[in-house]
């Protein structure tokens, strides 16, 4: 039995991503290294990662000034930099895409926040990230709102494969899983090999006990002052989540696209660093260890989980009572999950908005630098 906890989440059957991604890490080999030395088989990125990059990174002013030059504006070079870094990371990820059959070595890039709402527009532009990245271990980021459920179905049903983001609440997810299923009913109808698509549903798990920390923290009375209730629903959730994906992926109409060579849609553990510094920097990895799962991490997760986590085997289904004691007693304290879930997916594209707009913001001034 390895003792490195990373190797053992490996054989414990969680894939490790890595949540970030940076032409630096492309260039400098950094991304190669982390496959190589800490098991990382796939990538996430999102607005404030690409932000983050491009606000720091020197490494883009060649190009930035190649793009200024040709006239370009700044949602055509938004566009051309972060397709340009995620193609060459769904190169360096091939080879790990090739070994495992196409389940892992993807790389994740998200339509424009800005179209969250809009069921259309996500569609043309998941198509559109599809044609211009055109490696074939991209997934399109597709956000898990009401509106983004159809446009999930239509972008599998045209043979493309999909990471749902911003999912966290249960009858969310579920919505999301019926959307997989519908897309991949009619991709088979459209005469796609299903064994080809793949997807996963990124369920968010700190934000959850941030926010429901934040409503405990504010009680003054009743049971919802007791401590203990503090930190424990976003692993409780997640866990209750996959018990969900169980559930869902079962019976006759699973069977039937089984059959066909369909997957199942992967859950992917999302926003797992640890917020606050009094709890484990690596609950959100270690306590949601299970076989069949990704857990993307940034890398101050990953190094933490390395140094000092502890891997205790399976750690989601013997806990299914304890995650439904739990929720109901966050109930029983006041907590309104239905309005907790409604606050969180607005905050979550909102967020990603702000992100994409201080992109945006940064890029333009570095084109008109270039131009002057």
């Amino acid at each position: 039995m390895s003792t490195n906890p990373l190797q053992q989440l490996t054989e414990a059957g969680v894939s490790i991503w890595l949540d970030d991604l940076s032409r630096e890490r492309i260039e400098t080999g950094n991304l190669a290294d982390l496959v190589q030395e800490k098991f990382v088989v796939g990538v996430t990125t999102n607005p404030a990662i690409f932000q983050a990059a491009l606000a720091d990174g020197e490494r883009y002013d060649p190009q930035v000034r190649e793009l200024a030059a040709a006239g370009a504006d700044v949602d055509a070079a938004t566009r051309a930099i972060t397709t340009d870094d995620v193609r060459e990371a769904c190169k360096v990820m091939r080879p790990v895409f090739d070994a495992t059959n196409g389940v892992d070595g993807r790389v994740s890039i998200e339509v424009s926040p800005g179209l969250a709402h809009d069921t259309d527009g996500t569609v043309a532009e998941a198509a559109d990230l599809w044609k211009t990245v055109a490696e074939p271990n991209l997934f399109i980021k597709i956000p898990g709102t009401p509106e983004g459920w159809p446009a999930i179905t239509e972008t599998l049903a045209n043979g493309m494969s999909v990471n749902v983001t911003l999912i966290f609440g249960l009858d969310q997810y579920r919505s999301v899983m019926e959307a997989y299923v519908d897309g991949l009913e009619r991709a088979a109808e459209n005469g796609h090999d299903l064994s080809s698509i793949h997807s996963v549903a990124s369920f968010f798990v700190s934000r959850v006990d941030s926010e429901i920390d934040k409503r405990l923290e504010a009680t003054t009375e009743g049971p919802g002052t007791d401590p203990a209730l503090r930190g424990k629903a976003g692993v409780a959730n997640a866990r209750l989540a996959f018990q969900a994906y169980e559930q869902f992926f079962a019976g006759e109409r699973w069977e039937a696209l089984a059959a066909q060579g369909a997957n199942t849609q992967r859950p992917l553990w999302a926003s797992t660093g640890v917020k606050n510094p009094d709890y484990d920097d690596t609950m959100y990895v270690v306590d949601l260890a299970v076989e069949n799962t990704v857990n993307t991490m940034p890398e101050k997760t990953l190094e933490a989980v390395a140094d000092h986590g502890v891997v205790r085997g399976d750690r989601v289904r013997p806990f299914y009572d304890d995650a439904q004691a739990h929720m109901e007693a966050l109930e029983e304290a006041g907590v309104d999950y239905d309005d907790v879930i409604a606050v969180l997916i607005k905050e979550g594209v909102d967020k990603f908005v702000v992100a994409w707009d201080e992109l945006q913001s940064t890029l333009s001034e570095s084109l008109e630098a270039a131009r002057s």
